[in-house]
């Protein structure tokens, strides 16, 4: 069974869930959903791998149950507030598997603690790098909020789900993730806004948010989320890390063909462990 914790910041409390009692203790698998969805979103992950492997798994600052919650962060303070968790639960061992907004804080992950990380897997989610996107595309990040809060409840809750998701489940789950805003679209506007803001001036910084660890991409074939087939397509030809193309899936590959994406997270973290050194007496 995974536990609800939670864990207190200078902006709000998070909370998470982990389960620890796992037959491979070597890694601890840490699922980070995308911006507005919740720990929900790795619900099939979740129930594939717990008992296998030690998992986490969060609702994002100011998401969900991580509310009230103050938006005077930004990536890295999500980044350092993930990896005092990480010390909390004794956790020396993460393979971050992030998707969309949660791969993002991944990266941020990476360049601040590079040592510590020992896997990363994108799901649906794009370089942090600067040199991928365009100057007008980090302009309009920084010009949601105003967008989402023209827009009516019920055309967002339409868009939000059906353009994430190809599959009946992927959708109807989205759907009761957005249902945590209904009746309060101002705080979902202002966690969106907030959201693509704090990325576009991550990606400002021009960091070199350096994988130094096994990595892959994934992404799937029908993600028509802003350009994330153009960046993952750049991201792999300019970095040589392997990707998958998920067919019959979106943005939220992982709820389109979970049984696919279960695979590759089990194959890439055994392949991690065969080709880690074996210790020397």
């Amino acid at each position: 069974m995974m536990t609800e914790k939670e864990y207190e910041t200078s902006c709000g409390t998070i909370h998470y869930w982990n389960h620890a009692n796992a037959e491979n203790t070597e890694v601890t698998l840490v699922f980070l959903p995308g911006l507005t969805a919740d720990h929900r979103l790795f619900e099939k992950q979740i129930e594939f791998f717990q008992g296998k492997y030690s998992v986490l798994v969060w609702d994002a600052p100011g998401h969900a149950a991580s509310w009230p919650f103050a938006f005077s962060f930004n990536l890295e303070d999500k980044a350092r507030w993930l990896n005092e968790i990480f010390e909390k639960e004794q956790i020396d061992n993460p393979v971050i598997i992030g998707q969309s907004m949660g791969g993002y804080v991944g990266q941020a992950y990476a360049q601040l603690f590079p040592e510590k990380l020992k896997g990363f897997i994108s799901i649906d989610s794009a370089p942090l790098q600067r040199e991928y996107v365009t100057g007008i595309e980090l302009w309009l990040l920084k010009k949601m909020e105003p967008v989402y809060r023209y827009y009516p409840w019920k055309s967002l809750l339409k868009s939000g789900t059906k353009g994430v998701a190809m599959s009946a489940y992927g959708r109807e789950l989205m759907y009761r993730m957005m249902m945590v805003y209904d009746g309060d679209k101002a705080r979902y506007a202002k966690l969106s806004g907030h959201g693509f803001r704090i990325l576009a001036e991550a990606m400002e910084k021009d960091l070199p948010y350096q994988l130094k660890c096994p990595a892959l991409l994934i992404c799937g074939e029908k993600d028509h989320a802003g350009s994330c087939i153009r960046y993952n397509k750049a991201w792999h030809k300019k970095t040589g890390i392997p990707i998958e193309w998920i067919k019959d899936a979106g943005h939220n590959s992982n709820t389109d063909q979970p049984e696919i994406i279960n695979r590759l997270i089990e194959n890439f973290v055994t392949e991690r462990q065969e080709k880690k050194p074996s210790a020397r007496t």
